[in-house]
């Protein structure tokens, strides 16, 4: 097993283990921080929870540890509630690192890739609606050919 399946392992595990806890289980990203995550990209999002992480529970000490994290406002806040990467307690309690000690780029990559894991899994348990509607329009529009072609009258070549 190389090092990315056993990221991947770690990751499924936990959000297991998270989606257990009724806390951490209730949390569902917004229709506007699903639209702006779809909007921005995997890519600018991933870039926001490495930032975010770094500049919000990446020191040693963070200010107002605790209470720095939002509630919502954008995706990766929301979902570092849901994935305990709030604060230092919920890392220490959940992920099992220590306070008092800065993250090492390891643990904000691992933590960030949990995040995204946790915001990649949203989006697809909750589509956008007008790839829903898309969908639908598209099956509707199928059921209308069909149904016209079979009402239409055949085409017979005339003998010549």
């Amino acid at each position: 097993m190389n090092g990315h399946d056993d990221e991947s392992t770690w990751v499924e595990h936990t959000l297991v283990r998270l989606g257990e806890s009724q806390f951490r289980a209730k949390f569902v990203l917004s229709e506007a921080d699903r639209s702006y995550a779809r909007d921005k990209g995997r890519h600018v999002i991933d870039r926001h929870a490495h930032e975010m992480l770094r500049a919000r529970v990446g020191e040693a000490q963070p200010s107002n540890d605790g209470r720095q994290t939002p509630w919502r406002g954008h995706p990766v806040f929301t979902a570092q509630h849901a994935t305990a990467t709030c604060c230092r307690g919920c890392i220490e309690k959940w992920h099992g690192i220590a306070k008092g000690r800065p993250l090492t780029d390891a643990e904000v990559n691992r933590l960030a890739d949990l995040v995204m894991a946790w915001i990649d899994r949203d989006l697809t348990n909750h589509p956008a609606r007008d790839a829903v509607a898309g969908a639908r329009s598209a099956q509707a529009d199928a059921r209308r050919v069909k149904a016209a072609h079979a009402k239409a009258p055949r085409y017979v070549q005339p003998e010549l």
